[in-house]
């Protein structure tokens, strides 16, 4: 039940959300039905209705019967040809970005550069160490991820 009275447009509102209160605690606590209003009798119908577990529970194998229900329907329609499409404009896109990058870098490197020397302080060898060591942990994991063979199953999957 929330004890805290949300604010409300308009008194019609309010009015429904206190019947619906009143007939969840008249509910709650089992006082006589006859002394509430039609509207807060209907609240106490519906309370008691969601109160009673459902009448027929659902079966054993649910999961398996909806999981066979949308299987047939949860196979992709993408051809291969699409696919290959996919694959071309995803390659032009990075491609883009590389020449772009490129691009900035011959154009605008003395600005960059000088604005990067005084951002970052002098760095010292020990503080490099760690950004080095995480960058040769991803390496090493993505060179050891390209040299698995196809089709074998990831070993923490």
């Amino acid at each position: 039940m929330n004890h805290d009275t949300p604010p409300f447009d308009d008194h019609a509102s309010e009015r429904e959300w206190q019947a619906q209160e009143r007939a969840m605690r008249a509910e709650r606590l089992g006082l006589d039905a006859n002394r509430d209003d039609a509207r807060v009798q209907r609240y106490r119908l519906i309370t008691r209705a969601l109160r009673q577990p459902p009448a027929e529970a659902l079966p054993a194998d649910f999961a398996q019967q909806m999981a066979a229900q949308v299987a047939p329907h949860a196979v992709s329609a993408e051809t291969p040809r699409e696919r290959r499409l996919e694959a071309t404009l995803f390659t032009c896109v990075i491609g883009i970005f590389v020449i772009a990058g490129a691009a900035t870098t011959v154009l605008y490197h003395l600005d960059w550069l000088a604005t990067l020397r005084i951002a970052l302080p002098a760095l010292d060898p020990q503080a490099i160490r760690w950004p080095l060591a995480f960058a040769g942990c991803l390496g090493l994991s993505w060179l050891l991820g390209k040299l698995k063979p196809r089709g074998q199953a990831h070993p923490l999957a």
